[in-house]
Formats: structure tokens, C-alpha cells, sequence
């Protein structure tokens, strides 16, 4: 499977996705969010998170970033 990698830098922060599938991924926000398989970090906060496909992994980490 094709890895995709992605970083794009903002004027409040810089944000970045690393993809390989369901159990390799990273994608973070600055310091402020990161979601990793099984778990997601917000502004300091680590809850459980639980894979359910790429569009919902993409929905949660922008409302928690945009809240961030």
C-alpha cells in the first residue's frame, strides 16, 4: 500500500498527515491535536480512538483541530 505523507504549515500552526492504513497513521495539528491508531490527543487530553474509516478520522481530527 502507498504511504501518503502531507505537511502544510499555517500562520497559527503547522499540520501534518502520515497515512500507510487503519494501523499506521499519524496526523497532527502543531502540538495542540494528534491522532494515532487507538488514540487521539487533544491540547494535552489523551482519549481512546477507535478507527472507523479515513472520512471519519479526516472529520474528527478537523472539528478537533479547528476547536484547538
Amino acid at each position: 500500500m502507498a504511504t501518503m505523507h502531507e505537511r502544510v504549515i499555517f500562520p497559527n500552526g503547522e499540520y501534518e498527515l502520515l497515512f500507510e492504513n487503519s494501523s499506521s497513521f499519524l496526523l497532527r495539528f502543531g502540538d495542540r491535536v494528534e491522532y494515532r491508531p487507538g488514540m487521539k490527543r487533544v491540547r494535552g487530553r489523551r482519549s481512546p480512538y477507535q478507527f472507523r474509516s479515513v472520512e471519519q478520522l479526516r472529520y474528527d481530527f478537523e472539528r478537533d483541530a479547528e476547536a484547538a
